[in-house]
């Protein structure tokens, strides 16, 4: 258990450490060859980790010291989940394992909806949420016109 609960309380620092850099970090900053070596380096241990160790704890515990094994089987409170075989109602038989894979599956999809939800974090961290309640006058093709009064500055030269 204490394994299991330290590979989760590392991924939660982990991505704890992504999300407050992806605040910090200006959109439109110069990347270098080292800090790209070692943000992929970086995020591929994320990945090792959230996708490799935390499923692997959760199987080495359920198995060793839960004792989660394929002839244990699973009746659920007061009986409700009894297989048919032994004299319930449920018409297949739940094992231990069975349930012991499906909360992998489970920590895997977790891990997918965050992978894909911090990638489009990334990807729009620099766009600006345009307010609904503004009303900004758009041309037929939907761009936002400028005024005409108003002074334009471009390359130092007003026009």
């Amino acid at each position: 258990m204490v394994a299991f609960t330290l590979s989760l309380v590392v991924s939660v620092v982990l991505l704890a450490v992504i999300v407050g850099y992806m605040q910090r970090r200006p959109v439109d900053a110069y990347l270098s060859w080292g800090e790209a070596m070692f943000a992929s380096m970086f995020v591929f241990f994320v990945l090792f980790w959230v996708y490799g160790v935390v499923p692997h704890q959760w199987l080495v515990w359920a198995d060793n010291e839960l004792n989660w094994r394929s002839d244990k089987l699973f009746v659920g409170p007061s009986g409700i989940l009894e297989a048919q075989e032994q004299g319930g109602q449920f018409p297949f038989t739940i094992t231990y394992v069975v349930i012991r894979d499906v909360i992998a599956v489970s920590i895997y999809g977790v891990a997918l909806v965050l992978n894909v939800a911090l990638f489009s974090m990334w990807q729009n961290r620099g766009k600006r949420k345009i307010s609904k309640t503004s009303k900004m006058d758009v041309s037929t093709f939907g761009r936002p016109l400028i005024r005409q009064d108003a002074e334009v500055v471009r390359e130092g030269v007003q026009t």
